[in-house]
């Protein structure tokens, strides 16, 4: 085999996947059907916050390769599907791209393949799409002509204590010598595999994982709207609550989930639950109801804030820091502050934006006006509202300077600021 594996999808998942294998000295081929994305690596360019351009040409000179053209994933031992999974309508997963990279691979595929499918998904999907594709256009039975497996993506962006090396990796095979396979190509670069029964397993692993996080989430956001109205501190309730040394994990409320997983991958199994069981996942529609609602609540919060100063939020101001979906990188991929915005430009007010890693941005279909005076901006704005924590912003300082300073993140410690 000219290649050990292809990456097939080289984006958020694929390209840290990638780079951890050619630095174990594997010999790697990233598949991806978008030629920019092909062509910016080949020249050294990196479009992942996790991954520099140095990073990228560290893999090139390891012999790291991309490529548009498919016959060559015939080339590789192993075959890894990273490609995305959208909601669809309905709240199913839009597996588009996980068919077409199946495809792809079916077309290609070599006796004693190993094929990994890392793609979040609903449970089943290995077994009941992957799979009959693959064998349908191989003509080779999984198990006997070629492995089969699922290991759920666990990237976590902008991340600097865990990465691919050193975040457990959750491996399940369609038989057992498709696990072993798949255990013992993954044990190459990541420091612990962890083996569940199947490949159904392993996917309701991942979804276990985000729904935990958004059912908890919900829980302290629920929380925020009424000890906000019980004038209960809520950010100092989960600071004493997080010093009992067991059965608690302190969550935090926030304007709002937003990234690949949480606001995402809960509804894959909602909908499984519905559409094969015939009733509701009633803690992830719940939890969904709350989540969503957020923007619109930290909306209203805001027309309060310049009510109670005899202001109407009409022709105001505001400012919003932040509008990523997570601290310290550009992935605004179903950030909060796009509902936010859309939800403050309907009460009429003129809304701004600053943020160090966004150079433009639309929220819907209406575009944003960028500051790069964050002082002046903020000192100007009549509301200035933190989205999203960045390193670069002194919220203290940022508060004490602004009119009114509303924050949804819990981070201000100054007296002049409202807090979510």
């Amino acid at each position: 085999m000219e290649f050990d594996v292809v990456v097939l999808g080289l984006g958020y998942v694929g390209l840290p996947l990638a780079q951890q294998a050619t630095r174990a000295g594997l010999r790697v081929l990233g598949f991806d059907v978008d030629a920019r994305v092909v062509d910016s690596l080949a020249a050294g360019r990196s479009h992942v916050d996790d991954l520099s351009d140095a990073e990228v040409a560290e893999m090139l000179a390891g012999g790291f390769r991309a490529t548009t053209d498919e016959s060559l994933i015939a080339s590789a031992g192993t075959a890894v599907i990273c490609v995305p999974t959208p909601l669809a309508e309905g709240d199913g997963p839009d597996l588009r791209a996980v068919v077409g990279a199946t495809e792809a691979i079916g077309r290609n595929l070599s006796p004693g393949m190993l094929v990994v499918l890392e793609s979040t998904t609903y449970p089943g999907t290995t077994d009941e799409v992957v799979r009959p594709m693959l064998e349908k256009l191989s003509g080779r039975t999984a198990g006997i002509d070629f492995h089969l497996a699922f290991s759920p993506e666990r990237i976590d962006p902008g991340n600097e204590r865990f990465g691919p090396r050193n975040t457990p990796k959750v491996v399940g095979g369609h038989t057992r010598q498709c696990a072993d396979r798949a255990a013992e190509f993954y044990g190459r670069f990541v420091d612990t595999v962890v083996r569940t029964r199947g490949t159904r397993e392993a996917e309701t692993a991942k979804l276990l994982e985000n729904t935990y996080r958004h059912v908890n989430i919900a829980l302290v956001n629920e929380m925020a709207r009424f000890c906000h109205e019980l004038d209960i501190d809520l950010w100092d309730v989960i600071r004493a609550a997080a010093t009992k040394p067991f059965g608690f994990q302190a969550f935090y409320p926030g304007p709002g989930v937003g990234g690949h997983c949480i606001p995402i991958d809960p509804n894959y199994l909602s909908h499984n639950v519905r559409s094969k069981l015939g009733y509701p996942f009633r803690f992830v529609e719940l939890a969904q109801e709350i989540n969503a609602t957020m923007p619109g609540y930290v909306a209203r919060r805001a027309q309060n804030l310049l009510n109670a100063d005899g202001q109407a939020v009409h022709g105001a101001t505001v400012l919003l820091l932040g509008v990523t979906y997570k601290a310290n990188i550009a992935d605004q991929r179903e950030s909060p502050a796009t509902p936010l915005a859309r939800h403050l430009a309907q009460l009429g007010a003129t809304v701004l934006y600053h943020d160090p890693y966004v150079p433009s941005w639309t929220a819907g279909d209406v575009e944003v006006t960028r500051t790069d005076d964050l002082e002046g901006a903020a000192a100007a704005a009549d509301l200035v509202i933190l989205v999203q924590h960045h390193r670069e912003y002194d919220a203290d300082h940022l508060a004490r300077i602004a009119k009114r300073f509303f924050d949804t993140r819990g981070v201000t410690t100054a007296r002049e600021a409202h807090r979510l």
